[in-house]
């Protein structure tokens, strides 16, 4: 067969089965199988073409007076203003929704912003009183490190000087009143 005189495309009655249907693509049977339309389905295919037959669109004739042409161009400008009047009302509209809601948002954010920031603050307050507390504390002990080893430093400078001016002690001199076991 030729091209020209197959068929076309759609649903034929099966050659190796009269009962069911299958798909023609225009130049061979293809594996797609199904049952024949139900009477339901068949009413609903006329339904259709009798709706869409009937709900053509027909497109307007042109006007071709020049009257009708100077009362159409008043008329298009009608319309465009009536256009540029609903975009302002919808722009203004649009923009007050939109300042409702950046105060809306403004009053719901600004107590979270404080309430943060009030933490922040507090934690920054009580981490900078306790880094006061061990700088103090740091220098405190540093005097009090630095005092006791100056002074630890002087004894021990003393007992040396003590020890070189009485040549033939080894040790220090013990307290007053006790003998060292020499006469």
């Amino acid at each position: 067969m030729r091209r020209v005189d197959a068929p076309r495309a759609g649903w034929y009655p099966d050659p190796e089965s009269r009962t069911n249907l299958r798909y023609w693509d225009g130049l061979d049977w293809t594996d797609a199988r199904r049952a024949p339309p139900s009477a339901a389905e068949l009413l609903s295919h006329e339904q259709r073409a009798e709706f869409e037959a009937a709900h053509q669109y027909v497109p307007p004739a042109p006007a071709s007076s020049d009257f009708a042409y100077r009362g159409a161009r008043a008329d298009n400008q009608q319309i465009v203003e009536d256009v540029r009047r609903a975009a302002r009302t919808e722009v203004d509209r649009a923009a007050d929704l939109f300042s409702q809601r950046a105060r809306q948002m403004q009053r719901d954010i600004v107590p979270l912003v404080t309430d943060y920031t009030t933490r922040l603050v507090r934690w920054i307050r009580f981490a900078a009183i306790v880094a006061v507390v061990l700088l103090v504390a740091y220098f405190v002990f540093q005097v009090v490190a630095q005092a006791s080893l100056f002074e630890w430093i002087g004894d021990r400078i003393d007992n040396f000087t003590d020890q070189e001016s009485a040549p033939g002690r080894l040790w220090p001199a013990g307290p007053v009143g006790v003998s060292t076991g020499g006469s």
